[in-house]
């Protein structure tokens, strides 16, 4: 990777010798592997059983987690704010591992469309829950730095599952929850 971040800089007329870029290959390639280490998790590993029974059927809602990605289109960041609720049945997830899904897949090549998808399905899958809301609200360098380059443009995507998409009131709840 290093070696190719070095045919980057000669790519763009630069000198990857001189003293300021000396050691920007090695470290370009650290920030990549960090900013991407999302490809080494597994869902497994991340909630390392942190599931625990409870009689809760109420909403559970982390809100206002913030992440950031790279886009899979141009390798730029996005980055934002995700809202993840949803509606246990018997069992709950350790609070910390819903932001800890919310970053596995955050880091890892990304359309903001499909990161909500699979942290619900991911959220679904380790909870089993009655129904699953996420909400993404985002900042894309992609957009705001190149091409039409709008400033205070963001971008919000949901999904729900189960309940969630069923049920209005459930819906509703959740929304109205978000927006304060």
């Amino acid at each position: 990777m290093e070696s190719s971040y070095r045919d980057i800089l000669t790519a763009l007329g630069e000198d990857p010798t001189r003293p300021g870029l000396k050691d920007t290959p090695a470290r370009a390639t650290k920030a990549m592997r960090y900013l991407t280490q999302g490809y080494h998790e597994q869902l497994a590993g991340v909630v390392n059983n942190a599931i625990f029974p409870s009689q809760n059927d109420e909403m559970v809602l982390v809100k206002d987690i913030e992440f950031y990605s790279l886009c899979e289109h141009h390798l730029l960041p996005f980055l934002g704010k995700a809202h993840v609720a949803y509606l246990p049945s018997g069992k709950v997830l350790g609070l910390s591992k819903i932001a800890r899904i919310v970053d596995m897949y955050a880091r890892r090549l990304q359309i903001q469309e499909d990161l909500t998808l699979q942290i619900a399905e991911a959220i679904m899958q380790v909870t089993e829950a009655r129904g699953v809301g996420v909400v993404l609200e985002a900042r894309h360098l992609c957009m705001m730095m190149r091409g039409v380059e709008k400033q205070a443009s963001s971008m919000k995507t949901s999904v729900m599952l189960g309940r969630f998409r069923n049920d209005a009131r459930t819906r509703e709840e959740f929304l109205s929850l978000i927006q304060g």
